[in-house]
Parts: C-alpha cells; sequence; structure tokens
C-alpha cells in the first residue's frame, strides 16, 4: 500500500472577510498579545483514527508540535483531548449513523492508556493534560473535565488545533467562546478532508467565534508569564 504523504491545505481567509474585522475593531486580528501562563494550548483528537491515511492531518502534525513546545516554554498549558470510549454507541449514534458507522465511531480514541492513544508523533510532556470528552466539543459542560482543570489554572486563552476542523475542533472553538475565553484557531495545525470545507470552517470561526492565525504567528504572539 502506498504512503499517504503529507499535503497542507491551502488555507485562506476572504480579503473581505479581514476588511470586515478591520473595519469593526480598527485592526485584523483580535489579540495581539499571549500571556503564556494564562494560555492553554488544545489538541483535539490527534488520534490514529483521524490522522492516519488523511494527508492534510499528517501535515498539521509538525506544526501541533510546535506549538506545544511554544505553549510549555512560555509557561503555559498544553491539554491533549482524546475522543472517550464507551462500552457501547449511543442510541443518537446508532439512530443517526447506523450500527456500522457509530461502531467505527464509538472505537475512534483508540485503545490502552490515554496518552499511548495519540498519534505516535504526538507524544506529551509529564505536565501535559490528557483528557476524554464524551460529545464533539472540549468545552460543552459535564462532557470534559477540561473546563474545571483550565480554570484551576487561571486560563482566559484558548489555542485550539487537530481534527477535524469542522466538527470536533470548530465546537471547541464555539463553545470556548460562549465560555468567555479568548480564543485562537491555530489553522495551519487543524485539518479536515478538503480545503474548501476547512476553509469554510475557518471562516465561520474568524466572523464569529475566534481569531485565525498561522502557527508562527501565534508562537511569535507567545510571552512568558
Amino acid at each position: 500500500m502506498a504512503q499517504t504523504e503529507p499535503r497542507p491545505h491551502a488555507w485562506r481567509i476572504d480579503a473581505r472577510e479581514y476588511a470586515r474585522q478591520e473595519r469593526r475593531r480598527g485592526r485584523r486580528h483580535a489579540y495581539e498579545r499571549l500571556t503564556g501562563g494564562r494560555t492553554a494550548l488544545v489538541v483535539v483528537d490527534m488520534v490514529r483514527f483521524f490522522v492516519d491515511g488523511n494527508p492534510f492531518g499528517l501535515a498539521a502534525v509538525p506544526n501541533v508540535r510546535a506549538l506545544a513546545r511554544g505553549t510549555r516554554a512560555a509557561g503555559g498549558t498544553v491539554a491533549w483531548v482524546l475522543p472517550a470510549v464507551p462500552e457501547q454507541a449511543t442510541s443518537w449514534a446508532l439512530d443517526f449513523c447506523g450500527p456500522e458507522i457509530a461502531e467505527r465511531y464509538r472505537r475512534a480514541g483508540g485503545s490502552g492508556p490515554t496518552r499511548d492513544r495519540l498519534w505516535p508523533e504526538l507524544a506529551p510532556a509529564a505536565e501535559d493534560l490528557v483528557v476524554e470528552k464524551t460529545t464533539a466539543s472540549a468545552f460543552f459542560p459535564g462532557r470534559c473535565p477540561l473546563p474545571a482543570f483550565l480554570e484551576q489554572r487561571g486560563v482566559d486563552t484558548i489555542l485550539a488545533c487537530g481534527l477535524v476542523t469542522n466538527v470536533c475542533v470548530e465546537s471547541t472553538v464555539r463553545d470556548a467562546a460562549t465560555l468567555g475565553y479568548r480564543t485562537i484557531l491555530a489553522a495551519d495545525a487543524c485539518a479536515t478532508r478538503d480545503d474548501a470545507t476547512h476553509n469554510a470552517s475557518l471562516t465561520t470561526i474568524y466572523r464569529s467565534f475566534g481569531d485565525v492565525r498561522a502557527t508562527q504567528e501565534i508562537l511569535a504572539l507567545l510571552t512568558a508569564g
């Protein structure tokens, strides 16, 4: 079987969207400085089920690693969020997806210790958080312990990345914004099945829920403290 080669998304936000935000707030991007100690990188669903065989997902891996290193170096929190693996598929999943696909998604989180379920090139540090979620969003009330952990650490800023852009990543960003977090999506550290779907999600987020920037731009904003 031929090996899947990484392929970065050709991501973009239309110039009129940038102009719209510039008219609103006088600048293109909402946040111009990130304080490390109050920032958390939230990495969504970087597990074999979603990454393996996805050229866009594979291309996102180096940027996820770079964001994790940079966030730690600035004194921030790195949180790896994985799909929980329930004993059986929910009735909703069975009705919506059908039994075969519902069972595939039930097992999407993998098996074994949570830290071993991540894509092999992503190794969490000892101080990182590794948590499971039971819904698309890592911030939906009662479905993931992450918000409580971040509240204990005084986090007010979320850097979001992972897979897939238009489902679990976008859901996580939407709910983080609803809870009042300053939220930034790393456009080149998340991925889905094609550029059009990816860019539609970036546009929705940039318009209504959070900033959207490239990995290196985000890292340049991070300061220790």
